[in-house]
C-alpha cells in the first residue's frame, strides 16, 4: 500500500471509460444540446453586439429574440443591468419596463473595456508601458499622433477650461 500513503490509491481514480470525449464542432453551436461554457464578457459581447444592431432602443425580449442560443429572458436583463452598471449601455422607462441603447459605437465599446482591465491593475504603469511595447510601429505611431491631437488646445484664446483653470489633468 506504498501508493496508498503518498495520496494515490487505484480505487480514487475514475475509470478509463467514463472520461468525456471532447465536443465535436457540431455540439459547440448554438441550437445543439450540448453548448461549450462561454468565456467570461462574452455573453456582455453578444448582447452588445445585437443592442448595436438595432434601430434604436430596444426590448430585453427584443435582444433575447435576436441572440444566438437559448438564454432565459431574466439572464438576458441582468446582463443588460450589468452592461448598463458599467456604462455600456443607456435606458428609458417605457411604461412597466425598459428600452435599452447602445452607450457607443464599437469602438467605444473597445475602449470602454480597455480602460474596465487598466482600471483593474494595481501597476498602472507596468501595464501600459507592456501594452505599449506590444503595439506595432504603425500603431504605435498612430497612438503618439492621438495623445498630441489629444493635448493640442482646440481654440488657443479659450484657456484651459469654463472657469479657465486646469482640468483634472492638469490641462
Amino acid at each position: 500500500m506504498d501508493s496508498a500513503r503518498h495520496g494515490h490509491h487505484p480505487d480514487n481514480e475514475p475509470p478509463r471509460e467514463e472520461v468525456p470525449e471532447p465536443l465535436s464542432p457540431d455540439q459547440l453551436r448554438p441550437g445543439s444540446r450540448r453548448l461549450r461554457r462561454r468565456g467570461q464578457g462574452e455573453l456582455e459581447a453578444q448582447v452588445l453586439a445585437v443592442l448595436h444592431s438595432a434601430n434604436g432602443p430596444a426590448t430585453a425580449g427584443w435582444v433575447q429574440e435576436h441572440l444566438d442560443g437559448d438564454l432565459a429572458y431574466t439572464t438576458v436583463i441582468t446582463i443588460l443591468s450589468r452592461l448598463h452598471a458599467k456604462k455600456a449601455v443607456t435606458r428609458s422607462r417605457e411604461g412597466r419596463s425598459y428600452t435599452w441603447t447602445s452607450a457607443s459605437d464599437e469602438a467605444g465599446l473597445a475602449a470602454l473595456r480597455m480602460r474596465r482591465v487598466l482600471d483593474g491593475e494595481r501597476d498602472r504603469d507596468a501595464v501600459l508601458a507592456h501594452f505599449i511595447s506590444a503595439l506595432s510601429p504603425g500603431d504605435e505611431e498612430r497612438l503618439r499622433a492621438l495623445l498630441a491631437r489629444a493635448d493640442a488646445p482646440e481654440d488657443p484664446d479659450a484657456g484651459n477650461g469654463p472657469d479657465n483653470s486646469p482640468d483634472a489633468e492638469g490641462r
